[in-house]
């Protein structure tokens, strides 16, 4: 599964973005899918992750409220719209298939990453 994530780019504090990650062929329906994060010097981090069906949604705490994840089956596509950026959501994020679950061994395949940039 080749998993291509864009979206990315610099916002300010208080400003919104929304990631898309898409997955071209047949089988996206058949996996769960989340969103990850990288900031400079740190580990990878669970955000937010939805069932095959998109019945099933997880959150970590800091994004509940400013984060929805939401996924299109019919063309293949997981979003994560993030509203309210604070300075701290800097990170490379990073698409994921597999099984729902909020740590990286859940998830068999990842996308390259889009970067985002929140200005104070």
């Amino acid at each position: 599964v080749q998993l291509q994530a864009s979206g990315g780019g610099l916002v300010q504090a208080g400003g919104s973005l929304r990631l898309s990650c898409a997955a071209p062929g047949r089988t996206f329906s058949t996996y769960a899918m989340g969103w990850f994060r990288q900031a400079p010097g740190k580990e990878r981090e669970f955000v937010a992750a939805i069932s095959r069906g998109g019945v099933g949604t997880l959150y970590v705490d800091f994004v509940k409220g400013r984060f929805t994840i939401s996924r299109d089956n019919a063309k293949n596509t997981v979003y994560l719209q993030m509203n309210s950026l604070k300075p701290e959501d800097t990170a490379v994020y990073y698409c994921a298939a597999g099984l729902i679950g909020a740590t990286t061994e859940f998830y068999d395949y990842w996308g390259q990453g889009t970067l985002v940039t929140v200005s104070s």
